[in-house]
């Protein structure tokens, strides 16, 4: 009886929430998440996460016993408390489970995307190279924004921390501290509430830099060589700091 069922609870939730009279759609909106979740649910694919249980429950006008168990239980039965913890402890383990497999994904996911940016870096450079720029000009006119771009780019893809300890949602703390890096952006508090956004953008704007800035340097050096010339310094430190500012911009609005 206390065996965790997906499919029986997939069926239990979708033939509840036909009952009732929900789309897909209206019961993941009740629970501010989206359709897919509650079609993985459905299709016994995955549990609600411990923390939706309650608002599922209440939406659904059932127990939270009840949707663990997959089924409606007798006015008359009683379920010792030694079931119901054990079926949400499976729940919780599940959940953990899951969501580990999602980070798991991710994480080989970004490991792709990072490996083909350095090629796409590499393969730039190595074109300027059979273009007739030496090996010194462009040792001195990249590599410290290559050098920065895909070392922050790395280090937001593959070693940052994914979730802030807790210390940080309950107090206003302005900097991110992880061994040799270092966040500090004044007027600004990272919590678990802006992290996510702020890793999402950290790593597309220190990849998207890293490959795009040779681009603009060979258009530059090679068809308004006064330009870059004149400007060198300014146009090699703009990208660099130009990365920050997405990050101020969703570290602020998600605050």
């Amino acid at each position: 009886m206390n065996e965790m069922n997906y499919d029986k609870c997939g069926v239990f939730i979708a033939g509840l929430r036909k009952e009732i009279g929900y789309t897909q759609k209206e019961l993941a909106e009740k629970l501010m998440l989206s359709d897919k979740a509650v079609s993985k649910w459905e299709r016994g694919l995955s549990m609600p996460d411990i923390s939706i249980l309650m608002p599922l429950a209440e939406a659904l006008d059932v127990t939270v016993t009840e949707i663990l168990q997959g089924e409606k239980t007798k006015e008359t039965t009683s379920i010792s408390p030694s079931i119901v913890e054990e079926l949400l402890t499976k729940t919780i383990l599940l959940s953990s489970k899951e969501e580990q497999i999602v980070r798991a994904q991710k994480r080989k996911h970004r490991i792709a995307v990072y490996i083909a940016c350095v090629s796409v870096v590499l393969l730039e450079v190595l074109i300027l190279s059979l273009l007739g720029y030496s090996n010194q000009k462009l040792f001195t006119d990249l590599f410290l924004v290559e050098f920065l771009m895909l070392l922050f780019g790395g280090w937001f893809c593959l070693i940052i921390k994914e979730v802030l300890p807790g210390f940080y949602d309950e107090d206003r703390i302005g900097f991110y501290t992880d061994g040799i890096f270092r966040i500090n952006i004044a007027g600004m508090h990272f919590n678990n509430s802006n992290w996510p956004h702020i890793l999402r953008v950290g790593r597309v704007t220190t990849q998207s830099v890293a490959v795009l800035f040779p681009i603009l340097y060979g258009i530059l050096s090679w068809c308004f060589s006064h330009i870059w010339e004149s400007y060198r310094l300014v146009i090699t430190l703009a990208p660099v700091f130009a990365v920050f500012i997405p990050i101020i911009i969703v570290g602020k609005k998600y605050e």
